[in-house]
């Protein structure tokens, strides 16, 4: 693929630098509370898709301005729930609807490189839950104050987060935060293990976060980090199937030059210079696991 100028891509919401081999997201809509429209998710799931096959990309961070108001106040709910609906589907029936929330968090779960999301401001409703919870690390202001209010408006937890938050924290905290709607800050014993690092200043959480961005993109190896990803997410169902599955990455790896210079830099007591990407080296390894489709099927054309 050609590369990507993500300066040029006629962004509006977002802002989007590549930095070295981090891609910077900073959320745009400091005015209007960082809250999500439709464009936002339309333009952060188009940035998530490119930087996962761009080999110059090994980390992305989501953030915002540490000035605005918040880093992401949920949707946009000013004029009702029908920001949510699609109007071609809407004469197809209930089952057809695919929360948009649900669709960014799976494109930011499926991608294949470090994801970081530097909360530096409060967060509700998806501001947490497609905006934090399919990221690989949280780094989060101390004095944010963070809600997941779905039962205190009337609808459902979205964003696949009754999927991905007992999986993080266990079901019983899980149910503490998705049942009562309840705002906590992130020293709350109920969600502070969600979160990597709780930083005391506010500005202070995007350096911090890309600090912790540089050693990892400098010290890992960009194929043995996608390996790792896809047999946490799909381990299999048994343990002698996640044995099978391991196995095999190790024997696909450990033939790459990657793994020979991890073998040599720690012999050379040195800094390891990684040079594998996953265009090269993912085509050995396909994914093992089922993909569901979830692309409505449309009656009408």
């Amino acid at each position: 693929m050609s590369l990507p100028d993500y300066s040029s891509l006629g962004l509006k919401d977002i802002i989007v630098s590549l930095e070295g081999t981090i891609a910077v997201i900073t959320l745009n809509r400091s005015k209007q509370r960082n809250s999500i429209n439709k464009n936002i998710i339309l333009e952060l799931k188009e940035v998530f898709k490119l930087c996962d096959k761009d080999d110059r990309v090994r980390a992305i961070i989501l953030t915002a301005d540490p000035s605005a108001p918040a880093y992401c106040s949920g949707a946009d709910i000013s004029g009702g729930w029908d920001l949510l609906w699609e109007k071609e589907t809407e004469g197809e029936g209930d089952h057809v609807h695919r929360d948009s929330g649900g669709t960014l968090s799976i494109v930011i779960y499926r991608c294949r490189k470090i994801t970081i999301a530097a909360v530096n401001g409060h967060a509700a409703g998806a501001g947490v839950t497609a905006f934090q919870l399919p990221f690989d690390f949280r780094f989060v202001w101390a004095g944010a104050k963070l809600t997941f209010p779905f039962v205190r408006r009337g609808i459902a937890a979205e964003a696949t987060s009754t999927y991905l938050l007992p999986r993080l924290l266990g079901h019983s905290r899980a149910s503490s935060l998705l049942l009562t709607g309840a705002t906590v800050t992130p020293d709350s014993p109920v969600i502070r293990d969600l979160y990597q690092q709780i930083i005391p200043l506010r500005q202070d959480v995007f350096p911090v976060a890309k600090a912790f961005a540089e050693e990892l993109v400098s010290n890992t190896s960009q194929p043995s980090v996608a390996y790792t990803k896809a047999l946490i997410q799909h381990p299999g169902d048994s343990i002698e199937e996640n044995h099978l599955l391991d196995s095999m990455a190790i024997r696909v790896l450990g033939k790459s030059k990657d793994a020979e210079e991890g073998v040599n830099s720690f012999k050379e007591r040195r800094a390891p210079r990684f040079t594998d990407t996953l265009s090269e080296t993912v085509k050995r390894f396909p994914p093992w696991w089922r993909y569901l489709d979830i692309n409505p099927l449309k009656s009408k054309l």
